[in-house]
């Protein structure tokens, strides 16, 4: 194999400030990811173009270095559960009530659940991120260890969505992450699951709301959200004694609810409830204790667009207030 000095490594400045070593690794990515998107039809030249058209960006390193989901819950949530973000929820499934209706029948899926996922990821598409997706995807990709590997498939993927949806890959801006549009979506998750809802031919989820909406229902329809079924219900301690269920960090659910509720755990609101479907602990920190909450499969399916279970209680929450709020205005 060929090994050539990529010119977006020699136009940063970066090749020369690496060590052999990291030099080396550099130039065997690059060739992988080449020869990994002409298996996807694109040629050798096309791909060299789109890498030398990124470039590394060290902020995009310190952001995801320091993510809010990292900060104990009495302190991530107040940053999503306001009166503003609440009005502005408001605002917006009125003017959008249509076609939220038809998205919510048609996928199987509560209004305001979409309604509070766009609220809490852009509220409401007036800050929908300001890293170029194409640099901190390439960043991430090529320069941070932990999921590089990830996020170079998402680079890879990027180049697919950008030709597939007729896209200026210099123009799109999202997060740090990059993930963009009204929802928030990484070029994977676009490619697999948007929908053009208003059906103008186009799945536009950087300047369509409808497209936005249809698509958000769409992922959880397609990730399993149950409608009418319970998302989380809150616990007590029935004992002082410590509690012996570790609390669910991101893996797949393996324990049911009647592994949860025994001593000294139960249900603060007693009612009916199927013991042998899986569920998850949630520990929530607050200033002078932890509180803890039972997650069932719907909350578990709220992880799947953000694997931080604090995340998926914000939007929970944030539901249940945009519907209260919705239903009594």
């Amino acid at each position: 194999m060929t090994i050539r000095i990529a010119p977006w490594l020699l136009a940063a400045g970066l090749f020369t400030q690496l060590p052999v070593s990291a030099e080396v690794s550099q130039l065997q990515l690059q060739q992988e990811f080449i020869q990994t998107q002409q298996q996807q039809g694109f040629s050798h030249e096309e791909t060299l173009d789109f890498l030398s058209a990124a470039t590394f960006n060290q902020e995009v390193l310190d952001a995801i270095s320091r993510p809010w989901e990292a900060k104990p819950w009495y302190q991530y949530y107040p940053i999503f559960l306001t009166d503003k973000r609440l009005q502005a929820g408001i605002d917006f499934w009125q003017q959008h009530a249509a076609i939220i209706d038809k998205a919510s029948k048609q996928f199987g899926v509560e209004p305001q659940i979409i309604v509070a996922i766009i609220g809490i990821e852009t509220f409401y598409g007036q800050f929908m991120g300001k890293y170029p997706v194409r640099d901190a995807l390439f960043t991430l990709g090529f320069y941070y260890p932990p999921r590089a590997d990830f996020f170079r498939k998402e680079f890879g993927q990027l180049q697919q969505l950008v030709k597939e949806e007729r896209l200026e890959s210099a123009q799109l801006l999202g997060s740090y992450a990059g993930a963009m549009g009204f929802g928030q979506f990484i070029p994977s998750s676009y490619r697999h699951y948007a929908v053009d809802f208003d059906g103008d031919g186009q799945r536009d989820l950087l300047n369509n709301p409808s497209d936005a909406i249809g698509s958000v229902a769409n992922y959880f329809h397609q990730h399993g959200w149950q409608m009418g079924a319970d998302i989380a219900l809150p616990l007590q301690q029935t004992e002082a004694q410590a509690i012996d269920v570790t609390p669910w960090a991101g893996e797949r659910l393996t324990l049911s609810v009647a592994d949860i509720l025994t001593p000294p755990l139960a249900l603060l609101h007693s009612q009916d409830l199927d013991v042998s479907q899986k569920a998850m602990l949630i520990a929530l920190e607050q200033s002078q204790q932890t509180d803890y909450w039972l997650g069932l499969k719907n909350f578990y399916v709220i992880t799947r667009y953000n694997r931080s279970p604090l995340y998926a209680m914000a939007v929970y929450q944030f539901s249940e207030q945009l519907n209260h709020a919705y239903q009594t205005r």
